[in-house]
């Protein structure tokens, strides 16, 4: 860089400039300026609208999708930046400020070059699971990725503009021993997130119930913790080490699948075999009115001679597992219509009460 800086120095300058120059020295810059910010707004504008107009969120993911996702801001960015850093070489004024605004703004410049690269690796990451459904669909695996590139990327920076990094690699090679030290338990939280991405025994959206209690719907796994959605709606957020230790029931492995067992009673003088056929009838309507990909047939299974009734379980199918709670909602409701139209009995407990005192007073 050129000689040092000096504020006064700039300051008495600025106070020999009359308005007049100052207006004439900045005019043109700032409308060439402008005109940057416009032509690089309109190009931006462009890919905003061709993300829109042609892709959703609901869409598969490709790679013209990722290339234009990575490239949002860019445009802009590069234009303004490159207009502001030929204003700064060009100006008539000679001091070490120049120098020092120069290097910032090639700096930023190259930020962005690192920041669409890795808004294109998440891309390519979320493009690879969205075409292998073994790979979990979570921002733990991006992050790391954007980790590792943003600190490339700061090292390469800082080592174009002719700053040593040896000497800082170094030092957070030796500091980074005690920083793992303290940041044990974080760490064991991304090891863990890590292993329970690999093992593949978790994904998003499966339902799980944890040893613990807790259970719901995953949401995500980040570098440090698990977000679980129960049925309540509510967020349940769980550090990834409690849950890589924890007993895990996943209803969504090794199928989605799910048997639901809905407890029943009939009178004595029931007839078992039109029981049978009305109640397998009933399952099977609300099944196909609740979830119509369902394939497994529901079926009736009588077990008991009970006190006042005849007792059996109906199994019943659903391919999501918040998808119970409604179909034995709607199933208790319709088999309650559909016995009283048939004339099935669903008994009362009853019970015989001997007054042995009284037989005795008679």
């Amino acid at each position: 860089m050129g000689e040092s800086f000096n504020i006064y120095e700039f300051i008495g300058m600025m106070k020999n400039i009359t308005p007049e120059e100052l207006v004439d020295m900045l005019l043109v810059p700032v409308c060439i300026l402008l005109a940057a910010l416009c032509l690089g707004q309109f190009i931006n504008s462009l890919v905003e609208s061709r993300l829109a107009r042609r892709f959703s969120d609901t869409e598969e993911i490709s790679l013209k999708h990722i290339l234009l996702k990575a490239a949002r801001g860019l445009p802009r960015a590069w234009i303004v930046g490159s207009t502001l850093y030929w204003l700064i070489n060009s100006t008539s004024l000679k001091w070490a400020a120049v120098d020092l605004f120069s290097y910032i703004l090639s700096a930023w410049l190259s930020f962005t070059l690192f920041q669409v690269l890795a808004r294109a690796s998440t891309g390519f990451i979320e493009l690879y699971a969205q075409r292998h459904e073994n790979i979990p669909q979570t921002s733990l695996l991006p992050n790391i990725v954007n980790v590792v590139i943003y600190a490339l990327g700061i090292l390469l920076i800082l080592s174009s503009m002719g700053i040593s990094v040896a000497p800082l690699l170094t030092a957070m090679g030796i500091g980074g021993m005690a920083i793992a030290l303290g940041l044990q338990e974080t760490l064991a939280n991304i090891c863990a997130g890590i292993y329970l991405l690999m093992s593949k025994q978790l994904s998003i959206d499966d339902y799980v119930r944890l040893s613990t209690g807790e259970e719901g719907r995953v949401e995500d796994i980040t570098w440090r913790f698990t977000t679980i959605i129960a049925t309540s709606g509510n967020a349940i957020v769980v550090p990834n080490q409690k849950i890589s230790s924890a007993i895990i029931t996943n209803y969504c492995m090794p199928e989605p699948d799910m048997s639901i067992k809905v407890p029943c009673g009939v009178a004595y003088d029931s007839d078992l075999d039109f029981v049978e056929k009305v109640t397998v009838e009933v399952a099977e309507q609300v099944t196909k009115e609740i979830d119509a990909t369902v394939t497994k047939k529901p079926a009736v299974y009588f077990h008991t001679f009970n006190d006042s009734s005849i007792d059996f379980n109906v199994v019943l199918h659903c391919s999501q597992f918040a998808d119970q709670f409604r179909l034995k909602h709607e199933f208790i409701k319709a088999l309650t219509r559909r016995y009283r139209q048939e004339g099935i009995e669903i008994p009362f407990p009853i019970r015989t009460v001997y007054n042995h005192q009284a037989e005795r007073q008679q």
